[in-house]
């Protein structure tokens, strides 16, 4: 019923799992991830135990070939399961029970599980793979999603579409550097879900990405953000001049009711994304 990607980042240590199906709410039953642990994509049937105790035996130890061998063994029903794992070090398994529905099945490599059921045929989890290597090197939720939307477009489930998730983990990598949970987005009903999905990717983004590089405010862009806070509310008045403590707290609050607060850079350097969207949105 579901076509997904399990992936690691070589470089970051990222995890996450992409995932799309003719279902409702895919997101709510099928990804797992801990960052320095793994990630899992349960479905076909969803056992969605295979998640969390996937996750809990890849933290003892247990690599993932293991893990499918276990889960092989215990669930009596395991002829309907699918499932991806890949662990923190980059091992990866993928297994499909001879009762899921054709055309189903799936492929690994190092640091990747892809795998799929009820699709139009192998061209979908082919074409996901391709994509997979093909994006070496872009951010972890990028590379996933490009991944999932080949996926689509080579013919994804044959019974149509309708929700769509991505799940990323990575140290640090969370709201204010205080969670490693990253990016989770879900289309839970949605007649073209891998596109939501992108878009969603695209908002998380513009809010939630850090400043790859800061510069101070031209005179020019300094007087029109001193305008722009009056008229806006955030102060009746503000001095000409360089950047100062008034300036500042106006500054920090728009950005806050904007939630772009992890984009903020103090003492009057800005993001050029953040100053963008800011000028885009109030105007001149």
């Amino acid at each position: 019923m579901t076509f997904s990607i399990v992936g690691r980042d070589v470089a970051t240590g990222d995890l996450g799992v992409a995932v799309a199906s003719k279902f409702l709410a895919v997101g709510a039953l099928v990804p797992f991830a801990r960052a320095g642990v793994g990630a899992v994509a349960t479905q076909s049937y969803v056992n969605p135990n295979y998640g969390p105790d996937g996750l809990r035996l890849l933290s003892e130890g247990h690599t993932p070939g293991k893990i499918s061998t276990e889960f092989q063994e215990k669930d009596a029903d395991i002829v309907q399961r699918q499932f991806g794992i890949v662990g923190a070090d980059g091992a990866s398994v993928t297994f499909t029970g001879d009762g899921c529905h054709a055309w189903a099945g799936g492929v690994t490599r190092p640091d990747v599980a892809v795998q799929g059921n009820i699709l139009t045929g192998p061209e979908v989890v082919e074409a996901m793979l391709a994509a997979w290597e093909a994006g070496e090197g872009q951010p972890l939720p990028r590379r996933l999603l490009a991944a999932l939307r080949a996926g689509d477009a080579a013919g994804g489930d044959r019974r149509g579409r309708q929700s769509a998730a991505l799940l990323c983990v990575g140290p640090g990598r969370g709201y204010g550097g205080l969670t490693d949970d990253w990016v989770n987005l879900r289309a839970d009903d949605h007649a073209d879900p891998c596109a939501e999905l992108e878009r969603l990717l695209g908002i998380h983004d513009l809010l939630f990405g850090r400043p790859e590089t800061t510069r101070e405010l031209t005179e020019e862009e300094l007087e029109w953000l001193r305008a722009r806070l009056i008229v806006e509310d955030y102060a009746t008045s503000l001095p000409a001049g360089p950047w100062d403590p008034e300036t500042e707290a106006a500054a920090w609050a728009l950005f806050g009711t904007e939630n772009l607060e992890e984009r903020w850079v103090p003492r009057g350097r800005f993001d050029p994304v953040a100053l963008a969207y800011l000028r885009e949105k109030l105007g001149e």
